[in-house]
């Protein structure tokens, strides 16, 4: 009776000291190959070990990085979608077909600006093309990576060239079985390059958010071109599209008007209606030339305003032909701001047929040759003017 009271005395002592697991604790069992199974009393049976998982500093810093980056871009996407509505709000469009390309126009409209140097205008843009991308976390907390490629160190270069070469198998198999029926792949369909050429170095770097070397983007170009010039790869258009991007034509401008010739031999070109609002200008420039300028008879006197003095010569010195050419305008309708806009446009004009096209490039990048389809927005019922309320007051 003793030695019973004895056995369960023993039985509850270590029932209430066997220790607690912790939530952050991973209970592993290792048994020898001996035991496994084994009923013998007189066999020993190891311990349960306890090992605790941790994540090291350094990869927990990356996953913390990823996730305040993430929500950045969340948050930065909302602010975005919601200026966006405003945007189209103001300008009197539903927000639904709102596109990029009506925000570009919208913004030009609003903060019209001289700036030379695109990148110093206003702008908004997508926060995808704004903020530089940075890779999701590759990795999970355990160190196993997502990414089938991942121990390439450029996983996201070498999958496209592995998509690449798939779909290239699967074209050779598609005309395999064309040929076996007879039936040649149609030539009418095949893809060519014209007009357009293949993402540089830079634009790819972007999409792929790894840095390659030239070498790499060479087998990339290779392997891209051998796909496109597949009798098949109709069938894969808009994959090899996503690596295209249309070519920019300097030549979207019209073509520049005839040269004329006086008497004596001097060449002019005259450009007439030349628009600003309500102002209509016709301008002659003479080349070569002096410097002379002629507005309406008078000279560059006919404007008191400095800004309107500052807008006709400022395609003059834009071209470095202030003393190289002869001008003579007239110009009607319209106020101080309509006729200065109307000549400056007409002088630009006409100075594309004595520059370079480099030089032209630069003036329509510039804005000169784009017309100002700008006026006066009209006062509106209520308010004191276009925009301007009157002042609220409350008692």
């Amino acid at each position: 009776m003793m030695a019973l009271q004895r056995l369960f005395n023993n039985l509850a002592t270590s029932k209430l000291n066997t220790p607690k697991l912790l939530s952050n604790f991973v209970p592993r069992c290792s048994y020898g190959l001996n035991n496994v199974g084994s009923d013998d009393p007189d066999v020993e049976i190891i311990e349960k070990k306890i090992v605790e998982e941790k994540t090291s500093l350094a990869m927990r810093a990356y996953l913390q990085r990823a996730t305040q980056y993430n929500s950045f871009m969340q948050q930065q996407t909302h602010e975005y979608n919601v200026g966006k509505r405003h945007l189209a709000n103001m300008m009197g469009v539903d927000p639904e077909t709102f596109t990029q390309s009506d925000i570009d126009v919208a913004i030009d409209y609003l903060f019209p600006s001289g700036l030379y140097d695109p990148k110093a205008r206003p702008l908004m843009k997508p926060p995808s093309e704004v903020f530089p991308s940075k890779k999701d976390a590759e990795f999970d907390e355990s160190g196993r990576p997502f990414h089938v490629f991942f121990y390439t160190g450029k996983p996201n270069f070498y999958l496209i060239l592995h998509n690449i070469a798939t779909k290239l198998s699967e074209l050779n198999k598609f005309e395999d079985s064309l040929r076996k029926n007879n039936i040649l792949p149609d030539p009418d369909k095949k893809l060519t390059s014209l007009g357009s050429q293949w993402l540089s170095k830079e634009d790819l770097e972007k999409l792929t958010v790894e840095k390659l070397s030239d070498h790499e983007y060479k087998n990339f170009v290779i392997a891209i071109e051998r796909l496109l010039k597949h009798p098949c790869s109709y069938k894969y258009g808009e994959f090899i599209s996503d690596y295209q991007k249309p070519m920019i034509s300097t030549k979207a401008i019209i073509e520049s008007a005839p040269v004329e010739y006086t008497k004596d031999g001097r060449a002019f070109v005259t450009v007439k209606d030349c628009p600003r609002k309500d102002a209509r200008a016709d301008v002659t420039v003479y080349y070569p030339g002096t410097g002379k300028l002629s507005i309406n008879g008078k000279g560059i006197e006919f404007f008191d305003d400095i800004q309107a003095r500052e807008q006709i010569l400022f395609p003059l010195l834009f071209t470095d032909m202030v003393d190289k050419v002869d001008i003579h305008a007239t110009v009607r309708g319209g106020g101080v701001s309509g006729k200065a806009g109307a000549i400056r446009f007409g002088i630009s004009w006409s100075l594309r047929s004595f520059v370079d096209p480099e030089t032209v490039e630069r003036m329509r990048i510039a804005g000169l040759l784009q017309k100002d389809y700008r006026r006066r927005e009209r006062k509106k019922p209520g308010q004191a003017r276009a925009r301007r309320k009157f002042t609220w007051k409350k008692r």
